[in-house]
């Protein structure tokens, strides 16, 4: 491994071994709808709240990628997932019966990109297998950060809408096997850039100056 200011690169890049992505019925109607190996109806998921249903599109991700590596949880060294929500709970429950040594990590929008770059520098060290994994639901993100849907407010124009969705990769050390996988060759690792963005619905414009700052 070898660090250029905030970048690793990675002598023997560890390689993406399987994957999954699962989403809610509006991310279903949409162009991606082919590429997403489950497509949810019901954004409930048949569970008692919308936390409890991001937790289960969180795990139904987690191995369904585990399931297209041919990989049992026991392969698993560790396992890094986060979400939106407080103390990363939806992680929490999402893996809480696959016994694997568990690594929450929040990053918001960056989430799943944070997790495969640590999980790339676990394997790295040393590790075998690492899964990755990220998580939101628009109704908890809702109730988390703005107003619950109960509350009936009127969004703005400028509002996003966050995708009810959880994806997952598992992360492996380069082998004869599996050369012909895709590489993780990089790690990027930001820096907070603030420029005063004051207002809450227009996240865009908040997150656009790290972009600016990455390309100079």
């Amino acid at each position: 491994m070898r660090k250029n200011n905030a970048t690793v690169f990675f002598d023997a890049p560890p390689v993406i071994t399987g994957h999954a992505g699962v989403v809610g019925k509006k991310e279903g109607q949409g162009p991606l709808a082919a590429d997403f190996d489950m497509i949810f109806d019901d954004t409930t998921l048949g569970q008692q709240s919308y936390e409890l249903a991001e937790s289960e599109m969180l795990k139904k991700a987690i191995t369904k990628a585990l399931e297209n590596a041919k990989k049992s949880a026991a392969d698993v060294d560790f396992i890094l997932s986060g979400d939106l929500l407080n103390q990363c709970m939806g992680s929490s429950f999402a893996v809480k019966d696959l016994n694997i040594p568990s690594v929450g990590m929040y990053g918001a929008c960056s989430t799943m990109a944070l997790t495969m770059a640590n999980a790339a520098m676990l394997v790295d060290a040393g590790a075998e297998c690492c899964v990755a994994g990220a998580s939101s639901h628009f109704c908890s993100s809702e109730r988390q950060f703005r107003y619950p849907l109960e509350y009936g407010g009127q969004r703005p124009p400028t509002a996003q809408w966050t995708v009810t969705g959880a994806g997952s990769a598992v992360i492996e050390k380069q082998s004869d096997e599996n050369r012909d996988r895709v590489k993780i060759t990089a790690a990027l690792i930001g820096t907070i850039t603030d420029l005063g963005i004051t207002d809450a619905n227009n996240m865009g414009a908040a997150m656009a100056p790290v972009y600016v700052s990455m390309d100079s």
